[in-house]
This record gives structure tokens, sequence and C-alpha cells, in this order.
């Protein structure tokens, strides 16, 4: 995200505010948010897709509302005005191409009029379908979910990206010889799949509370947090979109350092450490070790600028507009342990995979008929949600490796704290706070081992570089 459209963003937030005080607020972020999602969407070499990408995330919304609520519940007279300010924001960006000006609403100009009025009449007719004859069932719902994790998988996947990509091109009658993983860069489509099946999953247990369809699609699509989270609980989300927007001085100060901190560390820290950080060019040409460890001290810490710098920026904005969104890091590498690193990095997104994989699968591995020993089950359900991580930000044979590293990480520090509890509780104060900050030094630095592979695309990349490190090659 550039700076220019972060600003837009602040200026869009800040118009909110102003107009919303005496009520429309939920109506003007339904707006805003689902312009964002096409402002945010980076211009793609396949012919229109560009368009049809945020197009189908407002679908999937839209899908997931009908999919979550109750047939009693769907009552058309409440949820239209939500339903035709959607298919209108289409239409009119479609329309926007036969104006002779470019507007920066969309990367590249729109397919054909005609075109997207056919499609907005056909998924029209299918959400209708949905709306008046649709039962979430079991099936439906698990329909729903293996859907989302389908396209997850086809975005991820290298191979399957580039053979989406060789398909539509074939469709938009383009050359299909420089067909690339890249065409298919869904901007938001993970931190969407996430909120998506947060609800799905929480509609088949009854745990789901009854929003309308602009509630819905705002918590999905809401513009701070589309991008890169943290990811919000609709509970949480709709309380706070249904509670009056008060704005007073300890709101505008505190709003106003949320975003001044977040620009600084993005802009300023993170965008500088990136000039000297490790990177796939780099690692080969490094020749001491000393400089080794200097390029990868540098990406640790641009790695925790730029996310936490985003992240505080979002909370401004949501701040701005009266949603407090969750905090998603709590200075992580200063913690005495992996644990609690892992309960203080991307906050949200530690949460999400311990409510929705973690507890599940340890509740079914201590519940079989054959119980298995409490250690492996905690070695397996540790490594199987950190590759599980791994894997969401990359279906490639190093992020399996880094959530390998951090599965087995957190395996033996959990066996070493059974150990050492008692003895740990019992020494002195004094004595207690050296092993943390020794604690500390430790975790940071196995931590940014793991960054290695994280950073790098090649096994055999990291390889060289773990050997660089440590004055072996």
């Amino acid at each position: 995200m550039t700076l220019g459209l972060l600003l837009a963003f602040l200026a869009a937030a800040l118009l909110a505010n102003l107009l919303t005080r005496r009520g429309g607020r939920l109506y003007t972020l339904l707006v805003l948010s689902a312009l964002a999602v096409y402002a945010l969407q980076p211009a793609l070499p396949v012919r229109g897709l560009d368009f049809w990408l945020p197009t189908a995330t407002l679908a999937l919304a839209v899908l997931g509302w009908v999919l979550t609520t109750p047939d009693e519940q769907r009552g058309w007279k409440a949820n239209a005005p939500a339903a035709l300010i959607l298919a209108g924001l289409v239409l009119a960006l479609g329309l926007t191409r036969l104006l002779d000006v470019s507007l920066p609403l969309t990367a590249s100009p729109p397919p054909p009029t005609l075109q997207v009025a056919l499609v907005l009449i056909l998924a029209a007719a299918g959400v209708f379908f949905l709306w008046r004859f649709a039962r979430p069932g079991r099936l439906l719902l698990g329909g729903a979910v293996g859907l989302l994790l389908a396209l997850f998988v086809v975005l991820k996947v290298p191979a399957l990206a580039q053979a989406a990509s060789a398909g539509l091109r074939m469709l938009n009658l383009q050359s299909t010889q420089t067909a690339s993983p890249l065409d298919l860069r869904w901007l938001g489509y993970s931190y969407l799949a996430f909120r998506l099946l947060h609800t799905l999953r929480d509609r088949q247990t009854g745990r789901l509370p009854a929003v309308s369809l602009a509630e819905y699609v705002v918590y999905v699509i809401f513009f701070p947090a589309l991008a890169a989270g943290p990811i919000d609980r609709l509970e949480r989300f709709t309380a706070d979109l249904r509670r009056p927007l008060e704005f007073g001085a300890a709101d505008w100060a505190e709003t106003g350092r949320r975003l001044v901190a977040g620009l600084f560390k993005k802009f300023v820290v993170a965008d500088l450490l990136a000039l000297v950080s490790l990177n796939a060019t780099n690692a080969l040409q490094v020749r001491s070790t000393g400089w080794s460890w200097v390029l990868l001290y540098a990406y640790a810490l641009q790695i925790y600028f730029d996310f936490s710098g985003y992240t505080d920026i979002a909370i401004g904005l949501g701040r701005l507009v009266g949603i407090r969104l969750p905090e998603n890091f709590n200075a992580p590498y200063l913690k005495p342990n992996l644990t609690q690193f892992w309960n203080n990095w991307h906050m949200t997104l530690t949460q999400w995979f311990r409510a929705y994989f973690f507890n599940p699968l340890t509740r079914a591995l201590r519940s079989a008929k054959k119980p298995l020993p409490i250690p492996a089950v905690i070695l397996l359900t540790q490594v199987a949600t950190m590759v599980l991580i791994g894997l969401w930000h990359g279906m490639t044979a190093n992020f399996i490796l880094w959530g390998l590293w951090h599965g087995l990480g957190l395996f033996v520090h959990n066996r070493w704290s059974e150990r050492t509890r008692a003895g740990f509780a019992a020494l002195p104060g004094g004595a207690q706070k050296a092993l943390n900050a020794g604690g500390a030094l430790l975790t940071f630095h196995y931590v940014a081992l793991g960054w290695v592979f994280f950073a790098l695309p090649l096994p055999a990349t990291s390889w060289h570089v773990f050997l660089k490190l440590f004055g072996l090659a």
C-alpha cells in the first residue's frame, strides 16, 4: 500500500468522522470500504482481472452473509439498501469506462459496461436464489468453506496460479506464453477468507450473532483492515458499529498518536531497513559472517516495523470512524520465550488459528478412544498449527520449513518449561529477571534465524545463509 493511498484513506476516514456524527455511519462505511476494495487492487496483466477480483470480493461477502443468516432474518426490506448500494457501485465503476478522464478508483479501465451489467444480473440471480431458498446446513456451509480453501490453494500454489492465469488469458484471447503466478494477485483475499471462515464456522456451531447485510459486508471488507489486518471478530466489530460515534479530545490524541507512529514505523524505519535487509539477491552476494548478521537483524526489524506500522495505521483509521480494532503486536521481540513471542506477534492471527484449528485438534486427539500421550499431542498440534500458518503465507518448501522451525521450537520450550517451572519459581527476583533477559535474547535470535526461511525463496539459499552466519561457508 502506497503512502498516497494511505493518505486518501485518512481523508476518507476524517470525512466519515465529520459526516456521520448524527447517523449514517453504516452506509458511509459500506460505500468507502467497497470503493477501497477496488482502489487497493493492483493492476494485473490479465485483461479485466483487476476489476473482477474486487467484484468477486464483494460477491463473496454477500454470499457469506446469505449462508450465515437464518431465513427469517434475511428480510428484503431491511437489507435492500445495502444490496442496491453494492450493485450500484459496481455498475457505476463499470460506467467510468465511458468517461474521458481516468479516475483513481480502478487499477485499469473496467471491462465493457454490457459485460459488467450481465455479470451483475447473473450474480444477483444467484444470490436471490440462495436468499429465498437456501437453508444453511452442514453441507452448504461445508461447501462454502471448501470453496474458500480451494481458492486459497489456487492463489498460493505457484503452479496452480500459473495454470489459472493461462486459462484466464485464453478466455481473454491473450497469449498464454507469459502466464505467471503473479497474474493472480488478489489483494486482501487472505484476510477476507479468515473473516468469512470465522463466520461460517461460528454459524455451524450456533455462536454467530444475527447481523444485517450492511453490517456483515462492512465487517468483511472494512477498509482500514482489509489488506493487512488485524483480524477482528464479527460480534465485537458490530458492537462498535452499532454504538453512537462519540469523539472527544482523548480520541483525537490517541488516533493521532497511532497514525503518526504507524506512518513513521512503515515509511521511515521499515523502508530504510529494507535497503539492507536480507533478500534473495544479497543473500548470495554477502561475503562475511558479520555482514550476514547485519542483513538478518535488519530483516527481523524491518518485518516488525513494517507490519506493526500497518497495524497502527489500521487501528488509528478505525478509531476515527468509531471502530476499535484489536491490537496485533505487543513488543514481541522482548518476550522471554517462544510461547510468549507468539502470544504477542500478530496476535489476532495466532488467536484465530488457536480457536479454529489448534484447540479443536487438541480436543479431538485427547478425546480419541486411544488417546496419544500428552507430549505427542502437544508436538503434533503445535507443529501442525505452525506449518499451517507457514502455508498461509505461501505454499512453498521454505514456508513449511519456517513452520517446522517454530512448531518444534514451541514444543521444546513447552517441555523445558514443564521441567523447570518449579525451580524457576523458587529463584530470587534478581535471578529471575536475569534469566528472563537471557531468554529474551535467545528467543529473539531463534526467531531471527527462522526469518531466513521466511525471507528467501529456496531451501538451498537458506542453507547457504545459515552456513555463512556461523562462519562455515
